[in-house]
Order: C-alpha cells, then structure tokens, then sequence
C-alpha cells in the first residue's frame, strides 16, 4: 500500500519538474525566435521620450538587449 503512494508522489514530483524544464525550454527557444522588441519599436520608444535616435545608438540598445537575453 505505501509502494503505491510512495511511486505516485514520485511520479508527480517528476512529472513537475519535467513539465517546468520543457516549458523553460520551449518559452526561450519562442523569445529567440520572436524577440520582444525589435528595431522599430526601439526607435519610437527613443522619439517618445524626446530623444532623436541614431542608428548606431539603435544598433548598440538592440545589441544589449540580445545579450542580456542570451544570459
């Protein structure tokens, strides 16, 4: 009777952490692929807030960016 309860605890607590790995994964791999901001949305952030972008300081926020999220 306690082998069964016991492999049953078991096996949801595997079931979680599997579960969390898989979705950890698959979210990393879909903001890869589908960055949540991109060039153009940068540059309207920059002129909302009164400053008139340049491209190399485009290119420098956008290149932070993608490293902060391969950290």
């Amino acid at each position: 009777m306690w082998l069964y309860i016991l492999v049953g605890v078991i096996g949801i607590i595997v079931g979680i952490l599997l579960g969390f790995f898989i979705a950890r994964k698959y979210m990393m791999d879909y903001m890869k692929k589908n960055p949540p901001i991109n060039e153009k949305m940068l540059r309207v952030m920059m002129m909302q807030m009164g400053q008139n972008p340049s491209q190399k300081k485009i290119n420098q926020m956008m290149k932070a960016i993608n490293n902060q999220m391969d950290k």
